[in-house]
């Protein structure tokens, strides 16, 4: 299992999958995705913050950076 932290709050990520998984059916699930924006910057983000972005417009780097620290 691998993690990666979230760019915009920080947390580590599980991120399922790699060489350590390639044989084993454990169900490990991604805990985030690595999105390109509208502006084109990429970003990689846990589903927390995912689901606090606007839906009503494209989201752009300002969107992401606009979100609350980590909030553990």
């Amino acid at each position: 299992m691998a993690y990666e932290p979230c760019d915009a709050c920080g947390r580590s990520v599980q991120i399922a999958g790699g060489i350590a998984n390639f044989w084993s059916f454990s169900g490990d699930k991604t805990e985030g995705l690595a999105l390109e924006l509208a502006d084109g910057t990429d970003w990689f983000l846990c589903y927390d913050c995912i689901e606090r972005l606007p839906d009503d417009r494209d989201v752009t780097a300002a969107d992401v950076e606009a979100l609350p620290d980590n909030e553990e």
